[in-house]
């Protein structure tokens, strides 16, 4: 049997938004239901039943961290690559993401939301971002905050249709936490644990 993709779940920002928003302490920390936002992003991780890696080092920038988690990896046939404050992620989004034809550099999942402002047409590309083996010299060379961004650009993303509001709800302020729990209550999003 193949390999599976590595999960790299990014925990390393510092979340000055949500404490600009009025959030006290690190938001991967903050509670949502009965655990952290982390502890969400991590019980979907497991279920999925991919490999993963917590990228939980303090690093500059995005790009910085997830370099860190690739060259932590390196050998793995690819990533994906998520960020911890997606705590209402499905598992199954994660294997299907995974699960992409191979000859795909770079898989992004897209979720309908029904509001024609979003980005394209009441589409809008989520997490997490699948990057193929070919990838993984320049991951590794990433810095800065702007992520993967050029990555995805320079080599092409095939945009990967998915149900799953989880993959685009990061939780940046205190008011998407409060937006994750009246989901989570009314559209039954299981809860970690």
């Amino acid at each position: 049997m193949a390999a599976k993709p590595m999960v790299i779940v990014l925990a390393s920002g510092r979340g000055e938004r949500f404490v600009a928003s009025g959030g006290s302490g690190a938001k991967l920390q903050a509670r949502l239901g009965g655990c952290s936002v982390l502890e969400h992003t991590l019980s979907a991780v497991q279920a999925s039943g991919l490999p993963w890696h917590l990228e939980a080092a303090m690093h500059p920038g995005m790009g910085d961290s997830i370099a860190a988690g690739v060259r932590a990896t390196a050998g793995s046939p690819a990533w994906l690559i998520l960020p911890g404050d997606l705590p209402l992620v499905q598992p199954e989004t994660l294997r299907q993401i995974a699960q992409a034809p191979q000859s795909l550099d770079v898989v992004v999942p897209l979720v309908r939301t029904g509001h024609a402002d979003d980005p394209v047409n009441g589409l809008q590309r989520g997490h997490p971002v699948r990057f193929s083996a070919r990838c993984g010299p320049e991951l590794m060379q990433l810095t800065g905050a702007q992520g993967a961004a050029a990555l995805v650009r320079a080599w092409g993303e095939t945009l990967w249709p998915v149900q799953d509001a989880g993959c685009i709800l990061d939780i940046d302020t205190l008011a998407d936490l409060r937006r994750a729990e009246r989901l989570i209550g009314l559209r039954n999003f299981p809860l970690a644990g």
